[in-house]
């Protein structure tokens, strides 16, 4: 056992040092992550490292769905809906049908059964790959919008896809209606669930006296609970976490303190770096294992199958996402749509950003080693090694290029009126001057007799008044000006920092007021930096 322990914390040191190489490469993490793993694979040190599907989908995927539901934008998320739901439900099911004709014509012996199956493997793309690589380079926030919310929506159609082939080929029976039937109510099931649970989440934040700490051991938990509840019942675990956590992030200004909100995000982006990371490197490490599995079925036939299927399954994303975008363009003529004409960049874009990963490789080993009858299940070692190879040549090809094609694409924002600058400025000048006049008019005379209070009066002022200048004047004087503020005003920080590190080796000062008035330093210096990368950004 503190063998194990010791091999997870080895993985955890290897992930730390791979993602501090593809920071310096400037290449998504989860490539390197895959790779690296694939390299490691090769030395047999974690040959007996294997993912545990339950593992992965129990404990790894409500967290990292929880998360991306977090992050995602409601307002957004119900802009870009028919794009998303479009993505989501219709690509899954069509890519599933491309493969299944194509592997069940090729691959000898296969079934068609077998090729829903494989189908519903490999159709929902790595929402985590995309968006990493996406937010490294300038694209439309629209883009990472209308990806992420697919990628909420896609690994649910698909994992239904998925369960409802597998049942086809234990029981070698498959009605289309009852199908059809069951999947609706798997789908309303799994949202209704997911919403429920998040009520009675949403009422214990709210009305019981919870601390920050149960707050945030309350989010961590809250995944589990909507998973388990929904797949109780045998209804999509997925949905419930989904519309759960959609549910949880909208309410989340009144449900948590700013202690909890602050907190929270940092527990939150540590405990799902790990996840992804261990998740992405133990992907890379599965390839002896699989290779071992083929049996009678040749390396290089099987290497050809994963190559073939991998094409066929980037030319369907294309065709799809070109389609997607052609009904669009025909039914803004009969409903209002979000944008009526997407043109051919962004379906390019979307269509590149396909790259597969853990939700897959998770079905493939979730598949049972025997059938009903207590035969092998058919055919079983060449679908996890073509899932493999999907996965390999989807993220490293497609991940790599992806940026190549961002750039060369050169896709405009066409959805934003403000620009996002402009929108932090007025931002900015709206709150100072509701400041101003909550203060005069609700306490007017009180601060002609407190120091504190004309000093925050004066520095409200002093901001509206910085912000009130014309918002078009962006010349190159103001950029020289606001850059030499914000660069003497770190230089200033690290004096405070300085000071207080000074003080706290005195006796008199308490260690943790110390460290408080250095939290606030810190809070100070995020807010600069944000504002110089936010820059870098935009130009």
């Amino acid at each position: 056992m503190q063998g194990l322990f010791v091999e997870y914390v080895f993985l955890i040191v290897m992930i730390l040092a791979l993602v501090m190489l593809a920071n310096k490469l400037r290449v998504a993490y989860p490539i390197i992550l895959v790779l690296g793993g694939l390299l490691l694979s090769f030395t047999g040190v974690f040959s007996h490292v294997t993912i545990d599907p339950e593992l992965v989908f129990f404990l790894f995927l409500p967290p990292l769905l929880y998360e991306a539901a977090w992050q995602t934008s409601w307002k957004e998320f119900w802009k870009w809906r028919r794009v998303i739901t479009s993505f989501a439900f219709p690509i899954v099911i069509i890519t599933s049908c491309v493969v299944a004709f194509a592997s069940s014509a090729f691959i000898p012996g296969f079934t068609l059964a077998l090729g829903f199956l494989l189908g519903g493997i490999i159709s929902p793309p790595d929402a985590v790959s995309a968006t990493t690589i996406m937010r490294g380079v300038n694209v439309p926030k629209s883009m990472v919008s209308i990806i992420e919310g697919e990628s909420l929506l896609n690994d649910a159609s698909s994992l239904i896809v998925f369960r409802f082939a597998l049942a086809a080929v234990i029981m070698e029976q498959f009605h289309f209606g009852e199908a059809v039937t069951s999947f609706f109510l798997v789908v309303f099931m799994g949202i209704l669930i997911g919403l429920l649970v998040g009520l009675i989440i949403y009422s214990i934040h709210r009305w019981l006296p919870t601390t920050t700490s149960i707050d945030i051991v309350l989010t961590l938990i809250s995944p589990y609970c909507m998973y388990y509840a929904a797949e109780h019942f045998h209804y999509s675990g997925v949905l419930a976490v989904v519309s759960g956590g959609l549910f949880l992030s909208a309410k989340r200004q009144r449900m948590l303190s700013y202690q909890s909100r602050i907190q929270s995000v940092n527990v939150w982006s540590n405990l799902v770096f790990v996840l992804n990371g261990l998740v992405f490197l133990l992907i890379g490490l599965q390839l002896p294992s699989i290779t071992q599995q083929l049996g009678d079925i040749s390396l290089s036939s099987a290497i050809g199958y994963g190559l073939a299927i991998s094409l066929i399954l980037i030319i369907t994303r294309f065709l799809c996402t070109f389609g997607a975008s052609l009904f669009t363009r025909f039914m803004s003529h009969f409903i209002t749509v979000a944008d009526p004409n997407p043109g051919w960049k962004a379906p390019l874009i979307s269509g590149w950003a396909g790259m597969r990963g853990v939700v897959s490789l998770a079905m493939a080993l979730s598949i049972p080693v025997m059938v009903q009858n207590g035969q092998p299940f058919p055919y079983r070692n060449l679908i996890l090694f073509i899932t493999f190879i999907v996965i390999l040549v989807t993220l490293v090809f497609q991940g790599l290029t992806l940026p190549w094609v961002i750039r060369k694409v050169k896709l405009e924002d066409r959805y934003t009126t403000i620009p996002e600058q402009q929108q932090e400025i007025i931002i900015q000048k709206k709150i100072a001057q509701s400041s101003l006049q909550f203060l005069k008019e609700k306490y007017g005379e009180a601060h002609l007799a407190n120091e504190h209070f004309q000093n925050l009066v004066a520095r409200l002022q002093l901001e509206f008044n910085f912000f009130q200048q014309n918002l078009d004047e962006r010349n190159h004087k103001t950029s020289e000006a606001r850059n030499l503020f914000q660069r003497i005003y770190l230089e200033m920080l690290d004096q405070q920092r300085r000071l207080l590190y000074e003080m706290n080796h005195r006796a008199e000062f308490d260690e943790e007021l110390i460290r408080k008035y250095l939290s606030l330093v810190d809070l100070e210096e995020l807010k600069i930096r944000e504002k110089q990368s936010h820059k870098v950004d935009v130009d």
